[in-house]
């Protein structure tokens, strides 16, 4: 039966969604991802081949997925994606079967129940399915070697920018807390973009010292603007690459906000009577210090309106009391928790009174 992280898995690779998928195997690097579900009896990487997905199949194909596992037909992930490619063509041949056969070249020979192989399959390709179509950008006239550069400058910084974010794909998980925090991570990222910055500027110099020195000693005024045009394009694109980060930071303290507000909902205000252990509370950072359940609970609010500020304190000082605490949850508590989870009441409750006192 597959386990939560693995159903987890699955849901990423069904949904299409590479970052989250990528992200998540980080954070769990011994996930096996050999594992079957459903009554085809499928593992991931047949999944991925049988919606098409390119990206996530050499993902997983990364992080050990088996090409030769088999389905309870006895069909391999390249019996699939032959299938496709014999429905598709040579686009799919290229983003399924290529790395697939790369990767594992003996299954191209293995058969299934029925004894077809993935060869046998791709024999039936017709001839015109293989004709390769013209590559995007491709062009009879000559490379421009500044626009070239230009582009493998600005695709460094875009894989960058996706790298970055599937680090901070959320996975909705209580049980874990993001390794950096965000002022860390604008830090480092702007430190690598002005090290980025000055290794292109020196290779510029560099190329340009070697090609034109010899030609000539000054640079004309349209190279100098353009040289500054692009120079103004990459930090707009920097600006807007750290505001897009900034609006992710955002949206992920306003779910936790919204997941904290509900957990207390459900604990304080339901009808449960279940015992109650430490990860069972509803804190609002909970691998966090009191001052990070503090920076979640004040999530949104309104500090500059004084009155409205000490209303929410007042509330959130009533619901962490420690006597008021101990009076709605003190019997559910587990005995071998209850010390640490009172402390933490306790510790929550007195920044919250020292909030209160600053604000009057």
């Amino acid at each position: 039966m597959a386990s939560r992280k693995q159903k987890r898995v699955l849901r990423y690779v069904e949904e299409g969604s590479l970052l989250k998928l990528k992200s998540y195997l980080r954070k769990h690097p011994d996930i096996e991802l050999n594992f079957t579900k459903g009554s085809k009896g499928r593992t991931p990487l047949h999944l991925a081949c049988s919606l098409g997905d390119d990206a996530v199949l050499r993902l997983l194909l990364k992080w050990g997925a088996d090409p030769l596992s088999k389905d309870r037909k006895g069909d391999t992930p390249l019996h699939l994606a032959a299938n496709r490619a014999l429905k598709h063509g040579k686009r799919a041949y290229d983003d399924l079967v290529v790395p697939l056969r790369k990767r594992c070249p003996v299954a191209m020979e293995t058969p299934n129940r029925a004894g077809v192989t993935p060869q046998d399959t791709l024999q039936w390709m017709k001839e015109e399915q293989f004709q390769k179509s013209p590559g995007r950008g491709e062009s009879s006239k000559k490379a421009d070697p500044e626009k070239e550069w230009r582009n493998k400058l600005f695709g460094e910084c875009q894989d960058e920018l996706f790298e970055t974010f599937g680090q901070y794909e959320e996975d909705l998980s209580w049980e874990e807390r993001e390794s950096e925090n965000f002022v860390d991570w604008a830090d480092r990222i702007r430190q690598e973009y002005g090290r980025k910055r000055a290794q292109s500027e020196r290779e510029a110099a560099r190329a340009a010292s070697g090609s034109q020195k010899k030609s000539r000693k000054k640079e004309s005024e349209s190279e100098a603007r353009s040289r500054l045009e692009f120079q103004a394009k990459l930090e707009a694109e920097h600006a807007a690459y750290l505001a897009h980060a900034a609006r992710k930071e955002e949206e992920i303290r306003k779910g936790k906000k919204e997941r904290y507000e509900e957990k207390c909902t459900a604990t304080f205000r339901g009808e449960s009577e279940s015992r109650l252990g430490y990860s069972d509370i509803p804190w609002p950072s909970p691998l966090g210090s009191v001052q990070e359940m503090v920076a979640v609970m004040l999530h949104g609010v309104d500090r500059v309106n004084k009155t409205t500020f000490r209303k929410f304190l007042m509330r959130q000082q009533t619901l962490w009391h420690p006597d008021k605490f101990a009076q709605r949850c003190g019997a559910r508590l587990e005995e071998g928790e209850r010390g640490r989870i009172l402390d933490t009441v306790t510790a929550l409750s007195q920044e919250l009174n020292k909030l209160a006192e600053n604000a009057k």
